[in-house]
């Protein structure tokens, strides 16, 4: 039977990381010794963690933060973008040390190149009791691996004594105990991700479905793994699907993951079927996609109306 879909707002938790992002436009990538001449420069809230909730948060859903900032400039300013998304941050915790910045170069073939200085998101520990006071009624825990390992093992670890699903994006890649799997419900990955976990090249949607396959052998429920400009392959106890990606022009791709992953948690926590929010992510990233910067590219509900449904899934 199809669970019904959601009217009310769902809630999710957002665990990770808070970084400024310090945007170049460049024409391309500078040479080893060259100095190069520029397009732009911005100072933009971002962060994997970061930009998850916002996603989150303008798909519809209720969101909570969880994360650390410096006691400074750049984490006074990260706190105020949450607020302005209305993005609960009372979780995020302040200490002496500098804010996480990420150093993003966008060359003009929308392709980057990103350093990110963890600052004091590499100091992020979970604080249990408060975390499962927030998990109180969330549909999901939404985390990556832009904080440090230990405190998404334990706050997966919450959550799961807590009865709250775990959306989990392993991004960085790291390697990761084989105990994490069934205690994650949704798995989101790019190709390269997949590859690393899997330890098979990821490039083609059949070697996507191989991976998903595999990781779902580990206990994982469903897997989302995305490909870039062709689309993505879900795969889930139905076997697998591809889903076809939006025709557009790129001109940034940073956050594309991000924005899928929280449009993906907002439709699954309203009670859509996998396929359909996964082509809710699909058409949120499309419209990332054509714009610049991380955060300030993010969607909304009513953005993405105005652009078509992407071709229906084709069964693997």
């Amino acid at each position: 039977m199809t669970a019904a879909v959601q009217v009310t707002r769902p809630r999710l938790v957002v665990l990770g990381s808070l970084n400024m992002d310090l945007l170049v436009r460049v024409p391309r990538a500078p040479q080893a010794g060259e100095t190069l001449t520029g397009h732009t420069f911005a100072t933009l809230p971002g962060g994997k963690g970061g930009n998850q909730a916002v996603s989150c948060a303008r798909q519809g859903a209720q969101v909570s933060m969880v994360g650390r900032v410096g006691a400074d400039a750049y984490g006074a300013a990260l706190r105020e973008a949450l607020v302005r998304d209305g993005i609960a941050h009372h979780a995020v915790k302040s200490d002496a040390g500098p804010t996480g910045v990420a150093l993003v170069m966008v060359d003009d073939s929308a392709q980057n190149r990103i350093v990110v200085i963890p600052g004091a998101n590499g100091r992020l520990e979970i604080d249990a009791a408060q975390l499962r006071q927030e998990l109180q009624g969330a549909a999901f825990l939404v985390t990556q691996l832009e904080a440090p390992l230990p405190a998404v093992l334990q706050a997966v670890a919450v959550a799961r004594a807590a009865n709250c699903r775990v959306l989990f994006n392993p991004s960085p890649v790291a390697p990761l105990p084989d105990t994490l799997w069934p205690d994650i419900d949704t798995l989101v990955l790019n190709e390269v991700e997949a590859a690393a976990l899997t330890g098979s090249q990821v490039d083609s949607r059949a070697a996507a479905l191989a991976a998903g396959l595999a990781l779902r052998g580990r206990g994982v429920q469903r897997v989302v793994v995305t490909l870039g400009a062709q689309g993505a392959v879900a795969v889930d106890g139905d076997g697998g699907r591809f889903h076809p990606a939006l025709a557009v022009t790129a001109i940034d791709t940073t956050a594309a993951g991000d924005t899928f992953t929280g449009a993906l948690a907002v439709g699954l926590a309203r009670g859509e079927r996998f396929d359909a929010a996964v082509r809710r992510g699909i058409r949120a990233a499309a419209w990332c996609v054509t714009r610049l910067g991380a955060q300030p590219s993010i969607p909304d509900a009513a953005a993405l109306d105005t652009l078509p449904w992407p071709d229906d899934w084709i069964a693997l």
